[in-house]
């Protein structure tokens, strides 16, 4: 397929702080016009009837009602990341484009992170790190408090 072919889709930017990684955009490419953009608003007739796409990475583009409206063939905005609150659902959907989302992208990293929490939130995790590395009296890496016990079945030893 030609590149005048492809559906175009907007973008912020590629690369830089708040643009699209660069392996992602290489994989948009594929499938896509990637039209930034600076380049839509240097020439934003021409540009508004390519765009049929909106892909949102981390926030951005914003999208509003001004954008919306510039973009009369706008069919769908894909949004990567966690949640849509970042849109205004009702009004994208007056202008009957369609949202998408990767809801399941990042389930197990969250996960991992809340399990991580509320083990070191329940064991008190961060506070016995700094009293086993700040502590004078500690005896490989391990409270001299651990260790003081003529019971060691009192306490969990090396978990």
């Amino acid at each position: 397929m030609a590149e005048e072919e492809l559906p175009g889709v907007l973008i912020l930017d590629i690369g830089g702080t708040h643009g699209v990684l660069e392996d992602l955009a290489a994989l948009l490419k594929k499938h896509f016009h990637l039209i930034t953009m600076k380049e839509f608003l240097g020439n934003k007739e021409e540009m508004s009837k390519k765009i049929q796409s909106i892909f949102v990475f981390e926030c951005r583009p914003t999208i509003d009602r001004d954008l919306l409206e510039s973009l009369p063939n706008l069919k769908v905005i894909g949004n990567s990341g966690v949640g849509v609150d970042h849109l205004d659902l009702k009004m994208i959907s007056s202008f009957g484009v369609k949202v998408t989302n990767t809801p399941h992208a990042v389930a197990d990293p969250t996960a991992d992170i809340g399990m991580a929490l509320m083990l070191a939130s329940a064991r008190r995790l961060v506070e016995g790190n700094v009293l086993n590395f700040l502590s004078p009296s500690y005896f490989f890496g391990i409270p001299h408090f651990c260790c003081d016990r003529d019971d060691l079945s009192e306490s969990i030893f090396g978990m």
